[in-house]
């Protein structure tokens, strides 16, 4: 039997910068050691506060301005693409003591960075983290070479509290994801051809089987259809602004 013990607050609208002129969606999550806040920034970045630490996956400027938005303590980047390894956001956002955790491709673009590969584990700021590999099976660029080469990019598994959250990246369903267990949130992309159709993240979403996902990094797909397509699995999905 699933263990429910997640207690949602949606709120839109509620992350409200310093001028007033930028809004994003925030959802508050219960868990067993306080609440967990989950702001969605847009495409693949997303804020994670959590007991008064500010964790940032994928920051880039063409989703906020992050001069507004409160310093980092953790940054985990996926990816070295444009639209997930962003360096002036990184240095807007970074304090003293801020760590940032991404790919070996990442590297030469931010030497202060540590790089982090598939299946490891660390403990930053006090919160669990499993690297997860990320990469397509099928689709390819027009040279044949994938979009995504498996040991470029991460996923992420993070623990707040007992509550395990699973942040995909940019990726197909793949064999590693099929054996991730006991995942109470899924943030799954579904831009094809770069990471899986609407179809296939159902398909995986039925194999990890969280209590919710999110649909993120959409492009131009449409979320509905995963609601459609989970209807009767006793998965939600929650569709928020992540084009």
């Amino acid at each position: 039997m699933r263990k429910y013990f997640l207690l949602l607050v949606v709120v839109s609208g509620l992350t409200i910068s310093a001028s007033g002129q930028k809004t994003w969606e925030r959802d508050t999550i219960q868990t067993t050691s306080g609440n967990l806040f989950i702001t969605f920034l847009g495409h693949g970045s997303l804020l994670f506060n959590y007991l008064e630490k500010n964790l940032y996956v994928d920051p880039v400027r063409q989703v906020a301005d992050y001069s507004l938005l409160p310093k980092a303590d953790v940054i985990l980047v996926t990816h070295e693409h444009g639209d997930h390894l962003d360096v002036e956001a990184i240095k807007q956002l970074s304090k003293e003591g801020t760590e940032v955790y991404f790919t070996q491709l990442c590297l030469p673009k931010y030497p202060s960075g540590k790089v982090c590969k598939n299946e490891e584990f660390f403990i930053t700021q006090g919160i669990p983290v499993n690297v997860v590999a990320a990469y397509n099976i099928s689709n390819r660029r027009g040279n044949g070479l994938p979009y995504h080469p498996k040991g470029e990019g991460n996923g992420y598994i993070l623990l707040f509290g007992q509550t395990r959250i699973y942040v995909a990246g940019d990726t197909e369903p793949t064999p590693e994801m099929a054996k991730i267990k006991n995942v109470q949130i899924a943030f799954l992309p579904i831009a094809e051809p770069y990471t899986m159709s609407v179809y296939l993240a159902a398909e995986a979403a039925k194999k990890i089987n969280p209590q919710v996902v999110y649909p993120y990094h959409f492009n131009n797909a449409n979320p509905n259809i995963l609601q459609s397509a989970l209807e009767g699995t006793g998965i939600e999905v929650r569709i928020r602004s992540m084009k």
